[in-house]
């Protein structure tokens, strides 16, 4: 698939049923949810952070554009980049960024309004930057689907009133899907949808129901980094029994490598 084919596929994701979008941290990752049928990726900064051993807001734009290349060669399946705040408080860094992974093959990316410095964006700021990000996906020759994300629900302002202004004001800017990570249940997720009219993506957790999330107006699931981290901690716990027992009983675990690599 061309990279025009893939924006277009993803593009009419979001014009159909309520779909899921996993994240993957790495090629082999990105492999395996592809065999498993998904339709979709989406890179998650946490979770690739911690393959370089650091930890999430830690890598730099250069590296996200490297590892979305690699995500894009691995699979034919659309990918788009978390971009975290862009890589810059200006609107000029936001839109920057999107030049950048769409260069490296994605085809969507996000933007969030929290600086890693450690506060939230204005919110009239924060929509100058989602109004630039916009302006650079535009001038693309596909259609880059642009996530906007309000923070402030997992950053020490769980106002769903501020969420809700946020994302109208990023709707306003050109967003074509609307994100706030951080929605505790149904009713969250039904007033953010009743208030906005673009495609609303929900971070899942495990309180939540794919139907509760559907019933509720979402279009698109995400998982961030967590499938990362159920990696990541089924491989400690086998260590940790190794180091502990001197039992190697944890090891007894096959899976279908050549299945899912053949695809």
């Amino acid at each position: 698939m061309t990279q025009e084919q893939k924006a277009s596929a993803f593009r009419a994701l979001h014009e159909g049923p309520a779909f899921i979008i996993p994240n993957p941290w790495d090629a082999g990752s990105a492999r395996v949810l592809a065999a498993l049928g998904f339709e979709a990726l989406a890179t998650t900064s946490s979770g690739f952070a911690l393959t370089l051993g650091r930890l999430d807001g830690q890598v730099t734009l250069d590296e996200v554009v490297e590892h979305a290349g690699a995500l894009d060669a691995a699979t034919e399946l659309p990918v788009s980049v978390d971009r975290e705040n862009g890589f810059g408080a200006d609107p000029e860094s936001a839109a920057r960024a999107v030049t950048r992974v769409a260069e490296a093959g994605a085809v969507g990316g996000s933007i969030e309004d929290w600086n890693p410095d450690g506060h939230l964006y204005e919110p009239a700021h924060a929509a100058e930057r989602v109004a630039a990000a916009s302006e650079a996906a535009r001038r693309l020759d596909f259609p880059f689907t642009l996530t906007a994300r309000a923070e402030n629900q997992i950053r020490g302002n769980p106002d769903l009133d501020d969420t809700m202004r946020r994302l109208q004001a990023f709707e306003r800017a050109g967003a074509d899907v609307l994100y706030a990570p951080g929605l505790r249940n149904g009713d969250e997720i039904r007033a953010v949808c009743d208030a906005v009219s673009r495609p609303v993506n929900v971070l899942a957790h495990r309180r939540l129901e794919m139907a509760e999330i559907v019933d509720a107006g979402a279009q698109r699931v995400s998982v961030g980094g967590a499938l990362a981290w159920v990696g990541y901690g089924a491989m400690a716990g086998a260590a940790q029994e190794i180091r502990d027992t001197g039992s190697f009983a944890s090891l007894d675990t096959r899976v279908p490598i050549e299945e899912w690599l053949e695809t």
